[in-house]
């Protein structure tokens, strides 16, 4: 497929803070890539630079084969919905739409109009009035209406409830499969997009962790549940991510593709084989990269941050 984004030895720095380490990667046109990866792993600041809201201390960005900066050409083609995105104090939703209206070639007026009923988003309420989740639903649906060819996501459902984090999914896939583009949602709740998202980019301390098609990651792992001895004999001489036990019984996600022996072997010695959530292969990976202990207090803990 065609890259509408390349990134060459990229980083950025801020004072004696790396948070950018030399990233290279492409960004392939029309597909939903999840952006994952802790509080302050780079995200932000990766989207930022994509967008031309930020200045790189070193390397290469290319959108469209072209550097973003001061490139109206090109920024018009490119919408970033970000998590504390600031309008002007007598602004309203209404006002902060129409704007969008103008700017993106791509908008469909008539999908706005409907999400702002799904979200029923007051119009004429002055922005700085609005709660977090409507305050979230402004940007969700510039991003959606939006139909631009690349559209960047910044933790896109803070303060939206269940049913609206569900709404923005459901708008989301539907839209795109009617109308592909390149979506990069940056988010938390990795388990609700993992449905979503085709290929995941994880970014940890300024590192690119890990850049696959979402498939190919869930075969990464597995989780092995059973009596503890016969876990521990069969996991021997395997990379383990992660070890629980209660009592006689032992839980233990090994890392490496499973083949079709390795899973008639398991079934062999009584054993069950569990899946791994991509949530949970994330934090597990993330928590190897760090030099954490596999253990089950720590990647709960580790759990938590990442949520």
């Amino acid at each position: 497929m065609t890259a509408v984004i390349e990134v060459s030895n990229l980083a950025k720095r801020y004072r004696d803070k790396l948070a950018l380490d030399h990233v290279s990667f492409e960004i392939e046109a029309d597909t939903i890539y999840g952006l994952l990866g802790r509080n302050g792993a780079g995200k932000t600041t990766l989207m930022s630079i994509l967008t031309a809201q930020n200045f790189a201390t070193s390397g290469e960005v290319r959108l469209f084969g072209e550097d973003p900066y001061e490139n109206a050409h090109v920024l018009s083609r490119v919408c970033f919905v970000r998590e504390s995105q600031k309008y002007p104090d007598d602004a309203a939703p209404i006002h902060a739409l129409g704007a969008a209206r103008l700017f993106f070639p791509n908008w469909n007026q008539e999908l706005a109009d409907r999400l702002v009923a799904e979200f029923q988003l007051p119009m004429k309420r002055r922005i700085k009035k609005l709660s977090r989740g409507q305050l979230s639903a402004v940007g969700v649906i510039i991003g959606l209406a939006s139909r631009a060819e690349i559209t960047f996501f910044d933790e896109p459902y803070l303060g939206l409830d269940a049913v609206a984090r569900q709404i923005f999914y459901d708008r989301l896939l539907e839209d795109y499969v009617e109308h592909p583009r390149t979506i990069i949602l940056s988010s938390h709740l990795i388990d609700e997009v993992a449905n979503l998202i085709e290929r995941v980019l994880v970014i940890d301390d300024g590192r690119i962790l890990l850049d696959e098609e979402t498939d190919a990651v869930r075969e990464r792992a597995s989780t092995v549940v059973g009596d503890a001895a016969a876990v521990d004999d069969w996991t021997a001489g395997r990379e383990i991510l992660h070890r629980e036990s209660l009592g006689r019984v032992a839980s233990v996600t090994v890392l490496g593709r499973l083949t079709a022996a390795d899973r008639a072997a398991v079934l062999d010695a009584g054993l069950d084989l569990a899946p791994v959530s991509l949530q949970q292969l994330i934090v597990r990976l993330t928590q190897r990269e760090q030099g954490g202990s596999a253990t089950a207090d720590a990647a709960g803990s580790l759990t938590k941050e990442v949520r």
